[in-house]
């Protein structure tokens, strides 16, 4: 005899969606209706009739594995029917082992979902979408802007012009000037030098002239030449993607405002943080649920009593990178909270995690300003020191106490 397994229902009925590049597999069980699968493509027609056939059955909740960008037209079709959608990270949604077709992934996906054994991830309004996805390609641009600079500095590795062995920012000013000489083709090397050299350079004239004395042949200054117009015309798209970007955060300018008050955070920075989480955390039931989601807290391995590796969790990456960004630019900042908690932690734990710790500090009060609408409270650089010897005071008090001294305050 065929045994079932019975499990309480969250949701009266549910459909799995397994989603592939070119179609769809879903499933749909619950109270009152047959559990069947059906295959839809994935244009805009059988998304459309897959959600009337939704819409059809009353089924109110679907659940999807976030596979690759796949999700988004799926999630953005549907939208426009009367379904609580559910974007599901697929790493917690694995089937049984042994048992992998798209019929079986998308029954799965279903009985996990009107079960209540799914989570949904977090997904920005329409506005935030626009912000995010327009500020992570001005990232990508700025990338390679950064990819054709080393070009450059390999094609003049190719002419022997050692100019990366005497000048550590090979796209600044002086670095520049000596580039554009070169490529001009001048040979009085020790006025090009000292056209442009100031004190901060640690190499002297006489060295830059004799690391910058190589050969520059056609063949590189025609390289190097559509290498820099090639980073003018991204200079210039960064430009116009900014301006669409203005476009959309004039509506958070409030929010924006906010978030400069942070030590370390400027405009860039804050637009940066509201691309990837946006304004409205009610999605999150806390500081520490957005910390998780941003990969900015220690992750729990624990087998027989014993604590393993406690390496942050996958979180958004981008949102990640950002944080340590800000992280980095806050502990510059002098007499400041972030600064004297960073100092303090970068002696016992190491840079690189003193600074995930100071970038989850940052995320925790972003979390409260944009939540309670409110500004950064600096505490000061001496927080720390004068909390730790208030606490030693109360200890002390509390020790003496316990041999039977009674303490009084001396004016």
């Amino acid at each position: 005899m065929k045994k079932t397994v019975e499990y309480e229902q969250v949701f009266e009925r549910g459909c799995g969606m397994d989603i592939h590049k070119d179609s769809v597999y879903a499933t749909v069980m619950g109270e009152g209706i047959n559990t069947e699968t059906r295959v839809f493509k994935t244009t805009t027609r059988d998304l459309r009739e897959l959600g009337a056939w939704l819409t059809e059955l009353d089924v109110k909740a679907a659940a999807m594995e976030s596979t690759g960008i796949y999700w988004k037209p799926i999630f953005h079709v549907l939208s426009e029917f009367p379904i609580n959608l559910m974007v599901v990270n697929a790493s917690h949604i694995k089937n049984v082992p042994g048992r992998k077709t798209d019929k079986a992934d998308s029954q799965w996906i279903c009985k996990l979902l009107i079960s209540g054994l799914l989570k949904g991830s977090f997904i920005p309004p329409a506005d935030i979408q626009k912000i995010r996805d327009l500020y992570r390609y001005k990232k990508k641009l700025v990338h390679y802007i950064s990819s054709e600079r080393n070009r450059i500095i390999r094609a003049l590795e190719d002419a022997n012009v050692k100019l990366s062995s005497v000048i550590s920012d090979t796209s600044g000013v002086m670095a520049t000037h000596i580039i554009e000489g070169l490529l001009a083709g001048r040979k009085d090397l020790k006025n090009l030098v000292m056209e442009r050299y100031h004190h901060r350079v640690k190499a002297s004239p006489e060295e830059i002239v004799e690391a910058i004395d190589g050969k520059i042949t056609p063949h590189i200054r025609f390289l190097i030449n559509c290498i820099q117009k090639h980073i003018s015309a991204l200079h210039q798209q960064i430009a116009e993607v900014d301006a669409e970007i203005d476009k959309y955060v004039k509506a958070y300018e409030t929010q924006i405002e906010l978030l400069e008050s942070i030590p370390g955070v400027g405009r860039e920075g804050a637009i940066s943080i509201i691309s990837e989480i946006g304004v409205n955390m009610d999605f999150f039931p806390s500081e520490h649920h957005l910390a998780s989601y941003g990969g900015m807290c220690p992750g729990n391995n624990e087998s027989a009593g014993k604590k393993k590796s406690s390496r942050t969790r996958k979180g958004n990456q981008h949102l990640n990178t950002y944080l340590v960004e800000l992280a980095w630019s806050a502990v510059k900042t002098k007499n400041t909270y972030y600064k004297a908690k960073y100092e303090i932690l970068v002696k016992r734990r190491g840079k690189k995690r003193a600074l995930i710790a100071i970038g989850r500090k940052i995320l925790c009060a972003i979390y409260h300003m944009l939540k309670n609408n409110e500004s950064f409270k600096e505490l000061g650089s001496n927080y720390l020191a004068e909390k730790t010897q208030k606490n030693r005071i109360e200890y002390l008090k509390r020790e003496l106490r316990q041999y039977g001294y009674k303490i009084e305050r001396v004016a």
